[in-house]
């Protein structure tokens, strides 16, 4: 029986914080696992998140929504792809 692909999501995110806020949100992030920070400015963090499963960027996407100073998290886009195929 052939084995089932793995599927492996990337998605990138807008996060918007208060001003005098963002150097702390920016620590919390580069704490978390499987979270890159690619930029920020002006109150906004750029992030690119990578996981397993839709359900999975949702969830750190709702932790990062709760962290002090934290005003929206939001998702641009999601890319799925098959390990193991090209």
């Amino acid at each position: 029986m052939p084995e089932t692909p793995s599927l492996y999501h990337i998605s990138s995110a807008v996060i918007a914080t208060l001003p005098t806020a963002t150097l702390s949100v920016l620590g919390q992030l580069a704490m978390m696992e499987n979270v890159e920070v690619h930029g920020h400015g002006g109150g906004k963090i750029v992030i690119v998140i990578e996981g397993t499963s839709t359900g999975m960027m949702g969830e750190c996407l709702s932790r990062i929504s709760l962290f002090d100073g934290v005003i929206s998290a939001n998702m641009v886009f999601e890319h799925v792809e098959t390990e193991g195929l090209r």
